[in-house]
């Protein structure tokens, strides 16, 4: 090898290893997105495999005409099933039975409407309803995402045999950044492999648990897996403290809501309201062309919905944990706290909270508060009523049920 030739092939290397490098470096998640929990509609909770164009046309018009749309819903979220086979190039299709106007057409529809469409896909070979997943496909895939115009990836993680979770997430997250669209990025890991640790720069959401269920406190078997009700998500990672994980742009992902599908009024307004403090992405699972006044009423609450896209973006804290009952508190921008007092229990829990006894303390973000020294005024989020912290409050909390107050320093 003549020194000329070495001198250039030097050359060469050292320009791929920085085009390699500067790649690297680049390839980032979409940081002017997802900086407050999402909130939208998926359709797997109801429809599980049955969707097609019509249906999510009808979930766009809904939403808008429902005033969820007003209340902040942005996402109509195709969940899975909406695929065909892959051409011969390896493009992937729609399904022309369902989706035949194609998922363009669709995506303009919803985009129409002031709304953004959401998408599925898995890091295996095949989805978790067997239909085709992104493995080997990233880059290919979300190029035809972003061509169809989509803006919100649920990336599921089945037929994942000794796939690298970090690896693969990686690999989609810079093949989504590859195609210069802002496509907001739902892991949905289900938390087997800690996505908290190691997901907070590749995704904007990262899913803590399996499956949800419309119950209040169970788990349903479907064999080899389980899904889980409310309270089962809620204790799930309790000892973990996910909540030093989540910020502006990055959130625990306790899935989608069972809001309007079977559970009693009370454990919706729980479930909603424990989303909302916990800062959940708040992604609607119910039919939203036929719901109750009573669903659309909790959906579309604007003071707990506040409490979730609250720009200080802190997720509530487990305050009291005793029996029954529960107190979770959330800092809030401009001195402002959350607090949400829930009876897990089945019967009417009687609560007599003295303030100038509990002193709060969060060490996360180092703000605190002494009753003794400051009075704050209250008001109910739910049930209205208010008054202020000088004097206990003594709350009948329905079995199930919450109480949601805001607190505002007064002066």
């Amino acid at each position: 090898m003549s020194r000329t030739f070495r001198h250039k092939l030097c050359i060469l290397v050292s320009v791929l290893s920085l085009m390699v490098l500067s790649f690297q470096a680049s390839a980032e998640k979409n940081t002017e997105i997802g900086q407050l929990p999402a909130m939208g509609w998926n359709s797997w909770n109801t429809f599980d495999c049955d969707v097609d164009e019509q249906m999510i046309r009808e979930m766009a018009d809904a939403m808008v005409e429902s005033g969820m749309k007003d209340a902040g819903y942005e996402y109509i979220n195709i969940d899975d099933c909406w695929h065909g086979e892959r051409d011969q190039d390896g493009n992937i299709q729609v399904s022309k039975e369902h989706f035949p106007s194609g998922m363009k057409a669709l995506a303009d529809y919803v985009h129409a409407k002031g709304l953004k469409l959401g998408i599925y896909s898995d890091a295996g070979n095949t989805t978790c309803a067997g239909r085709p997943g992104s493995r080997g496909h990233e880059y290919q895939d979300a190029k035809t995402y972003a061509d169809w115009g989509i803006d919100y990836l649920k990336y599921d993680w089945c037929d994942t045999d000794k796939l690298n979770p970090e690896g693969a997430y990686t690999t989609m997250r810079d093949a989504l950044h590859a195609t210069g669209r802002p496509i907001l990025y739902s892991i949905c890991e289900w938390g087997d492999n800690q996505p908290w640790e190691w997901a907070t720069d590749i995704g904007h959401s990262w899913r803590i648990s399996g499956d949800i269920y419309p119950c209040w406190d169970c788990g349903y078997s479907w064999g080899s897996w389980s899904s889980w009700g409310v309270l089962k998500i809620l204790d799930m990672r309790k000892d973990l403290n996910l909540r030093q994980y989540a910020k502006r742009g990055q959130w625990n992902d306790m899935d989608m809501m069972e809001v309007g599908n079977g559970m009693t009024a009370a454990e919706d307004r729980s479930h909603f309201s424990l989303w909302a403090m916990l800062n959940s992405p708040l992604i609607a699972g119910n039919d939203l062309r036929n719901m109750s006044k009573q669903t659309l009423d909790i959906l579309t609450n604007k003071d707990i919905i506040a409490l979730n896209q609250d720009a200080a973006g802190v997720q509530a804290m487990r305050y009291i944990d005793a029996g029954d009952l529960n107190v979770f508190v959330k800092p809030l921008m401009s001195g402002d706290w959350a607090f949400l007092f829930l009876n897990r229990g089945d019967d009417i829990l009687t609560v007599n909270h003295d303030w100038q006894f509990n002193i709060v303390k969060d060490d996360l973000t180092g703000r605190s508060i002494d009753f003794n020294k400051q009075t704050f005024d209250y008001k109910g989020l739910w049930k209205s009523f208010s008054g202020d912290t000088s004097k206990p409050l003594q709350l009948n909390i329905p079995a199930h049920d919450v109480v949601v107050l805001r607190l505002t320093p007064k002066g």
